[in-house]
């Protein structure tokens, strides 16, 4: 389902011919009461009358125009803008409820504005920003309580300025000091030429953080190694104490002390006793087989 007039739709002219003809059109429609809004909105979910469905979008296809102007300032193209504002606007017409005690241009304003900020958020860098209602509202925010306070500049956040703003918000300070950052970054291409005769491109300069092929190869053979160790000092453990070990320590949940006892019949702290010993047992095991199970990282240093 589609708005019959949007700025995208005319071949005959320039987009900015186009987009002007349908900002004008759009401004021409009449606003409705709120009877008016609540009979058209009745019509359409109850008998899918489409000309009520069009003239309750028409009405308020201003409102679209004016939420996507506030958005202009990241760059992004107004029409794209105003067509976002228009799936938002679809939204609300589908999802309405006319026996809410709500008018339709409130309820219609917040899914305009969703939709908007969501291609904003999806558009603005290649780089996602923000996907959490929190990161959503700094995105949107910052700029307007850094001009509050004079900080326009991101180097001139102070800790006192970030902990304000992280108030306002209902973030937290590192939340603020994140985003201002990202912010005060711009998108660069991999591709960029750097250098005085620009033969080189950016991405030369970066490291290749990945391990080389020798790299892998120790580290392979240094992880099956642990892992024979590991399988040999588990095997001097008698039944009881390798499955209280696997229970507590090798699962990704870990039992508690007081299932464990239940399962096997015995005090939580009867289990404790033998799961210490249990771990005794490995570590002088691994004593035995490597010398220094900790910097072998095989047990966590104390």
């Amino acid at each position: 389902m589609a708005v019959s007039s949007s700025p995208r739709t005319s071949a005959s002219s320039s987009p900015e011919l186009s987009q002007q003809r349908f900002i004008k059109t759009a401004m021409k429609h009449d606003l409705l009461s709120r009877e008016e809004e609540l009979d058209l909105a009745r019509r359409w979910i109850e008998n899918r009358d489409e000309r009520a469905m069009h003239r309750l979008t028409q009405a308020h296809m201003r409102l679209v125009i004016a939420l996507a102007a506030k958005y202009r300032r990241y760059g992004l193209p107004y029409a794209d803008l105003i067509q976002e504002g228009n799936i938002g606007l679809m939204k609300a017409v589908e999802r309405f409820d006319p026996d809410r005690d709500v008018r339709f241009s409130t309820y219609v304003s917040w899914w305009i504005r969703s939709c908007i900020q969501d291609y904003v958020l999806r558009n603005w860098s290649i780089v996602r920003t923000g996907t959490t209602s929190a990161q959503k509202s700094l995105f949107f925010n910052l700029r307007r309580l850094k001009a509050q306070i004079g900080a326009l500049d991101s180097n001139t956040l102070t800790p006192e300025h970030k902990t304000w703003i992280a108030d306002q918000l209902g973030v937290r300070q590192q939340d603020v000091d994140a985003m201002a950052n990202r912010l005060a970054a711009n998108d660069r291409s991999l591709n960029a030429p750097v250098g005085e005769d620009d033969v080189g491109q950016w991405q030369d300069l970066l490291p290749d953080e990945r391990a080389t092929p020798d790299e892998e190869v120790m580290q392979s053979r240094d992880s099956e190694r642990r892992t024979g160790w590991l399988r040999d000092a588990i095997g001097t453990l008698n039944d009881r104490e390798r499955f209280i070990i696997e229970e507590r320590r090798l699962s990704e949940e870990g039992s508690t002390l007081e299932a464990l006892g239940k399962t096997l019949g015995i005090s939580k702290e009867r289990v404790r006793q033998i799961e210490n010993v249990a771990l005794n047992k490995l570590k002088n095991a691994l004593t035995s087989a490597v010398g220094d199970p900790e910097a072998a990282g095989l047990i966590p240093s104390t």
